[in-house]
This record gives C-alpha cells, sequence and structure tokens, in this order.
C-alpha cells in the first residue's frame, strides 16, 4: 500500500508507545500518534491530556486538546492543576511518555519554540512553551517531532525553551531536573535517538528511498549514522486502522 510521510511519521512514534504507558499529547499528529498506538500495538496504554481528561475512549479525533470529546467516557476529568500535578509526581511520572514539538533543536535534543532571532527583536516569535517546558523537564521520556530542515536542526538554538540533555552528560541533574530526556526525534526522513554514554543525537533509522546521507544534508550539525538501519513501511493493517479507525475524516492525515 502506498503511504504519506505523514502516515508515516505517525505510525514510526506510535510503534515507540509501549503497553502501560502514559502518553501525554498535545493537539495534532501527537494526538494521532497515541491513538494510533492504543489501536494497534498498545492497547493497554494510556492517554491523557494537559487539560485534565484521562484514559478518554477517543471514538472521534479531537481538533484539540480543549475539544470536548476528549472527555468522552474518560476515567476522570480534571483540569491543568491535577494534569501537571500528575505529569511531576515521581511514581506516575516516570510512566509518562510526552511527544512534543518545536520550531528548532540541537544535538542534546534541547528545543527552541519561543523565537527565531534575538529574542528581544525575534525574527519571528512563537507561543512558547505552553507544557512543553513541564514535560521535557518531569516525564521519563519525550519524543519529538520535527521536520528535517538545516533551519531546524540547528548547531545553537536561538532559545532554549524546553531541555534536553542540556549540554550533555550529567547536565540535567546538575540542573536539578530527574532523570529521563528525549528518546527518539522522529522526522518526515527518519527517526533519531540518543546515545546512552554522549547523550548525542544518532541516526536510528531512515525511511524507504531515503538515505542517511539525505538526512545529513539538512542539519547543521553532524551526527552518527553507522547505527542506522532502514525503517520498515507501514503494514497494510498499520494504515488501515490509522485511516479508517482513528482519522476517517482526515482532520490530520
Amino acid at each position: 500500500m502506498e503511504y504519506t510521510l505523514k502516515e508515516m511519521m505517525t505510525l514510526v512514534a506510535a510503534r515507540e508507545i509501549r503497553n502501560n504507558d502514559i502518553v501525554f499529547c498535545g493537539t495534532g499528529i501527537s494526538m494521532l500518534a497515541a491513538m494510533a498506538a492504543k489501536n494497534i500495538n498498545a492497547p493497554q496504554s494510556v492517554i491523557f491530556f494537559e487539560t485534565g481528561a484521562i484514559d478518554s475512549k477517543l471514538e472521534d479525533l479531537p481538533l484539540a486538546v480543549a475539544d470536548s470529546r476528549i472527555m468522552y467516557q474518560s476515567s476522570s476529568n480534571a483540569g491543568l492543576l491535577e494534569a501537571f500535578a500528575t505529569m511531576q509526581n515521581q511514581i506516575t511520572g516516570a510512566h509518562i511518555v510526552g511527544i512534543l514539538g518545536a520550531a528548532q533543536i540541537d544535538i542534546y535534543g534541547n528545543l527552541n519554540s519561543t523565537v527565531i532571532g534575538d529574542y528581544d527583536e525575534p525574527d519571528v516569535r512563537f507561543s512558547g512553551s505552553g507544557g512543553a517546558c513541564d514535560v521535557a523537564s518531569f516525564v521519563s521520556r519525550t519524543i519529538i517531532f520535527m521536520t528535517q530542515e538545516k533551519r531546524k536542526f540547528k548547531t545553537r538554538l536561538d532559545y532554549l525553551t524546553s531541555p534536553g540533555y542540556l549540554d550533555g552528560p550529567g547536565a540535567r541533574k546538575k540542573a536539578g531536573l530527574p532523570g529521563g530526556g528525549p528518546d527518539k526525534v522522529v522526522t518526515n526522513m527518519g527517526v533519531m535517538a540518543f546515545d546512552d554514554v554522549t547523550c548525542q543525537m544518532y541516526l536510528k533509522g531512515y525511511y524507504p528511498g531515503i538515505t542517511p546521507e539525505n538526512i545529513l544534508e539538512n542539519m547543521e550539525f553532524h551526527i552518527d549514522i553507522s547505527r542506522a538501519s532502514e525503517v520498515l513501511p507501514p503494514t497494510p493493517e498499520e494504515l488501515t486502522l490509522l485511516r479508517e479507525t482513528c482519522d476517517p475524516q482526515r482532520l490530520i492525515l
């Protein structure tokens, strides 16, 4: 079956979600990835929204985290305070997977979603952190969606909005942050992981029809590509469930 790169990205991220994970997701493709995991490979995972809905049935894809459909047959409906308290709790936080996006990322997985250019006189000003800084700081692991472009994979961020591994091994602990950090970066060309020793990004997989060199050409910094292998394409079953069960109206796809 033919597939789009957005479908590939969604399913690659969904495959990273495991049973018993609590998935803290926002609006858009991150929500779709969480729904795909729930319907395909991780039926025992729990979807969790910053607006307070926990373990919703999600028969229809919500348009945003404030969409009332996120409350349908949920196990709990609370609010922002309870949502962020749950995320920062040392017990529940250890099982939460956060899904984030950003305008820029560096080799240690630090994110910028605030400004492009100088902070006081920026070329572009974005909406900022929202809850992303809290997610990146406190949950056990994060999956990051990025478009593979040089202007996004930066040697140096214009602004640090959300922490990854900061400046390398031991930096999160020194900054007073708990364990965790970025786990995978999913792009429209491949998927990156982070080395256990150096905390630096490396190429884990590339999509069919794309080479590791293509990916390096779309980054400012160099990463290790020696461990990379081709990512398995979506199966017909994955695509059918994604298209017909998760997003039949093509709201995200």
